[in-house]
């Protein structure tokens, strides 16, 4: 995460040290999301932003890209986790992010 360290902008980040709580729409169980990264940072205009950010595979993240039983599944259990987290972010307010492979690849490259 050296682009984190070294971006001046970026005030605070942490990876996978959030916990959100969530009711598990399969298990029927409440239980915890973990998202990926919280980042703290400034933009332009000095305004300071926080945001959660989960990196999922478009496969598990949009129901169009879904080609397998265990990927809808996958979906639906996103969907529900996600739905949690912005109400989560909304009431401590940061934004959610959803990023997907299309967004950290390019052709190919990083």
């Amino acid at each position: 995460m050296r682009f984190l360290d070294d971006n001046p902008s970026v005030i605070n980040w942490g990876s996978e040290c959030l916990h959100i709580p969530y009711k598990h729409p399969i298990k029927n169980k409440n239980t915890i999301y973990v998202p990926d990264f919280f980042i703290v940072y400034v933009d332009k205009n000095g305004k300071k932003h926080a945001e959660v950010i989960e990196i999922k595979p478009l496969k598990e993240s949009v129901m169009e890209q879904t080609r397998s039983p265990r990927d809808r599944i996958m979906l639906a259990i996103n969907l529900v986790k996600w739905q949690a987290a912005q109400a989560w972010c909304a009431a401590n307010n940061m934004a959610f992010r959803l990023v997907t492979e299309q967004q950290l690849f390019r052709n190919g490259k990083k």
